[in-house]
């Protein structure tokens, strides 16, 4: 009973004896059969749009013009990374040190009312003291959850710094750097997960 489902059609192609043993060659080094060969060379030369009629230039003639490509790549970064990358990491450098001006004068302005509402704290704790000395232990503790929302106000304005300063490294990696680029952002997605 013959297979119904092969739909596919075979046919035949007359070679000199030049490119018969030319394929048959092919066949060996390859462990290809001979069918295999022809369709693969015509794929590669209909992908590779090879005109067969044309003699094919010099491996010279072609590497010029691979150089030529990738000159012409390596201009087009470059004119990228002048026109907009530099520019893209100035402005963000200069954001990042306005971000550093603000978070000083932030932590400046924080220490300062931080001490003054110590001091303030401290003067009504006595107060309290001699009046209320019983209940010392609940002034106590609000003392301490002042002093950990200050320390965890710290921590969260490092973090902020670590990420402001990632985020200035990664704009101010070239369009090569990949590498550091995804280092940097698994860097910022630990440091934001944390």
């Amino acid at each position: 009973m013959p297979n119904s489902s092969r739909k596919t059609i075979f046919t035949t192609i007359s070679i000199d004896k030049e490119a018969a043993a030319l394929v048959e060659k092919i066949c060996k080094r390859y462990s290809l059969k001979k069918s295999e060969v022809v369709k693969l060379a015509f794929g590669y030369i209909d992908i590779a749009h090879i005109n067969p009629s044309e003699a094919p230039e010099s491996v010279k003639s072609e590497l010029a013009k691979i150089n030529k490509r990738q000159d012409d790549i390596i201009r087009f970064i470059r004119h990228y990374e002048e026109e907009q990358l530099n520019p893209m990491i100035r402005v963000t450098n200069s954001i990042a040190l306005r971000f550093d001006a603000i978070g000083k004068t932030l932590e400046t302005l924080i220490l300062s009312q931080l001490k003054a509402s110590q001091e303030r704290q401290t003067t009504v704790l006595k107060k309290l003291s001699e009046q209320f000395g019983n209940h010392a232990g609940v002034i106590n503790n609000q003392s301490k959850q002042i002093n950990a929302l200050y320390h965890i106000h710290q921590r969260d304005y490092k973090k902020l710094l670590q990420l402001i300063q990632l985020y200035s490294e990664l704009s101010a990696c070239g369009v090569m750097d990949s590498r550091k680029k995804e280092n940097l952002k698994n860097e910022i997605g630990n440091l934001i997960n944390t």
